[in-house]
């Protein structure tokens, strides 16, 4: 399973402008185009920092997808305000305790690892990170994408609430930095999300 995201750098007073033009007109669009399984957006109100991702069965359907796209991707741009990366995914691990509701928050962190050494982060994940993400206070679900051509992926874990995600911190950098360390990875960067959609389909894949 596969995953594009889009990442825009908003001016912060259109954000909730942006996530109703992807509520209201992105998603339905998504959901006519075959093998389509969701989409999911993150917000920083304070940086501008938006993130949207949908998934996709195949990689074919990816590709397809991006293309088609490429007029709703534009016309985002245009009411968030700012401009905006494309990256391509394979879906390693995504793993949910339960559904999200009102409220969640999510934190991310992208990775560096050697090419070579993805399939094995992929395992690592799965064995030694997720139970200790579930030990986190809030944690609801967690997903790892990776992009094996460079090596590059990025963990996210969704919490309940934001209280929860800021009180379990500490805990969730030292865990963070003992993991990547065992992996052989380097943290690129973090960051603190408002879930502001929540309709990622990916089944659990853990």
């Amino acid at each position: 399973m596969y995953a594009r995201s889009t990442s825009i750098q908003a001016q912060p007073s259109n954000i909730d402008a942006g996530i109703a033009y992807v509520r209201d007109e992105v998603m339905p669009a998504l959901q006519n185009m075959d093998a389509y399984v969701g989409l999911s957006m993150l917000v920083d109100r304070e940086s501008g920092r938006c993130i949207a991702t949908s998934a996709w069965d195949t990689e074919d359907a990816l590709r397809i997808s991006t293309e088609r796209a490429a007029p709703l991707r534009d016309r985002a741009i245009e009411i968030f305000g700012g401009d905006a990366t494309v990256d391509s995914w394979e879906i390693g691990v995504m793993h949910r305790d339960h559904q999200s509701a009102d409220g969640a928050c999510v934190r991310a962190a992208w990775l560096r690892m050697p090419a070579d050494q993805v399939g094995r982060a992929i395992e690592f994940y799965k064995a030694s990170v997720l139970p200790s993400l579930e030990d986190l206070e809030g944690f609801c679900s967690a997903s790892l994408l990776i992009n094996r051509s460079t090596g590059r992926g990025v963990s996210s874990t969704t919490f309940d609430s934001r209280d929860a995600m800021e009180r379990n911190r500490d805990q969730a950098t030292e865990l963070r930095n003992t993991r990547t360390r065992e992996l052989g990875a380097d943290i690129v960067d973090v960051g603190e999300f408002e879930l502001a959609i929540a309709h990622l389909r990916v089944p659990e894949m853990a």
